[in-house]
């Protein structure tokens, strides 16, 4: 990492951590952002220039910051004596408890449920799918790359939806929503599996699996913009 990049990147950490008491109040909006630059006594012209769309960049690197807890929280975690299922359905949870404002989730979900902004939105979910599936040592190139994220970033969409209305003791009816849509996922993966043991049906999952076979994983580089892609540590 270059001087120029750790400057910023403390710039930016600054920013984040006087952004969030305003953001229950005020949303990622110009006016929390403004606010922010000015307790983190950061002159504007530095704050502008660090984060170009002022508290939309910040919304995204809080994102991220939780993409990184919750990488870390799976690292330290002892997964080996879980079944496959449970080490997903903790990874999202590791996901949600990283979040130490509800509210801030919340207003995020708002501000990339904008138009202009559901891009960026799209990219921070599948970063996040892509993130579990790789500390949890996902190896596919092919499809399955792409239709496992899919699949995971439903799960984690709706769980975090079902999260910001929950207020069970300990969030106990998210962790019991999440178990089942795993559930559900496991179930299809199950189903393919019988239909790849069954000789009347097997032809024609191999049919589909050579008519898809040209799709291929993306490679992930730190400059590549492609969504889910992130510099590994």
């Amino acid at each position: 990492m270059t001087q120029d990049a750790s400057q910023q990147d403390t710039v930016t950490a600054r920013l984040l951590g006087a952004i969030t008491p305003h953001v229950p109040f005020d949303g990622w909006s110009h006016k929390a952002f403004r606010m922010a630059s000015a307790d983190a006594k950061i002159d504007q012209a530095t704050a502008d220039a660090v984060c170009p769309r002022g508290a939309v960049d910040l919304a995204i690197a809080y994102h991220k910051a939780g993409d990184d807890e919750m990488g870390r929280r799976l690292r330290m975690a002892d997964l080996s004596e879980m079944r496959f299922r449970d080490r997903v359905a903790a990874a999202v949870r590791f996901r949600l408890e990283a979040v130490e404002d509800k509210e801030l989730v919340r207003r995020g979900s708002t501000l990339f449920a904008l138009p202009m902004y559901a891009g960026d939105g799209a990219k921070l979910v599948w970063g996040t799918v892509d993130r579990i599936w790789d500390v949890l040592g996902d190896k596919s190139e092919d499809y399955n790359w792409y239709t496992k994220r899919g699949t995971l970033a439903g799960v984690y969409s709706a769980t975090v939806l079902y999260w910001l209305g929950d207020d069970s003791d300990d969030h106990a009816r998210t962790w019991a929503f999440l178990d089942r849509r795993v559930d559900d996922v496991m179930q299809i993966e199950k189903a393919k599996a019988k239909v790849r043991e069954n000789s009347l049906l097997k032809p024609l999952l191999s049919r589909s699996d050579w008519a898809l076979g040209w799709i291929k994983a993306p490679k992930k580089t730190p400059r590549s913009d492609m969504p889910g892609s992130w510099q590994r540590p």
